[in-house]
């Protein structure tokens, strides 16, 4: 059983919560997941810039994280943490909407989880090409 959980820790900015956790099991599901537990905090720049520190030694908020718990050939056990004010100032900059870039968010992070990197050119353009399959797919 795949269960995915969101918590949404910021106040300033809405979210389709179930839109969001269907993204996620999409792409844990096509990408052969089957079972774990995957949770979604949705939180401010305030929240996710000591993680970023903490984790990624890099002092500024970010968009998302991601942390990959624990995993096996068909199973996961793992965190997105996405921040919604990063996501607004993205959005207002891309001329997109709040909605289309925290579903994004959760893309790239649970791509992240399940294999999919962004280190070097080969694997960032394999890794934007399946976020972009899916967009395609959960956009409204």
């Amino acid at each position: 059983m795949l269960e995915i959980e969101l918590a949404n820790r910021q106040k300033r900015h809405p979210l389709d919560a179930d839109r969001l956790r269907a993204a996620a099991r999409r792409v844990l599901e096509t990408e052969g997941i089957t079972s774990g537990t995957l949770s979604i905090a949705v939180v401010s720049d305030r929240a996710i810039r000591p993680l970023n520190r903490r984790y990624l030694q890099h002092d500024y908020a970010t968009d998302v994280l991601s942390f990959l718990l624990d995993s096996g050939p068909e199973s996961l056990e793992g965190e997105v943490i996405i921040s919604a004010d990063t996501a607004a100032m993205q959005a207002a900059e891309y001329g997109s909407s709040l909605a289309d870039e925290l579903l994004l968010y959760v893309i790239h992070g649970t791509l992240h989880l399940v294999g999919y990197d962004d280190t070097t050119a080969a694997a960032r353009k394999r890794m934007l090409a399946r976020q972009r399959r899916y967009l395609r797919q959960l956009q409204s």
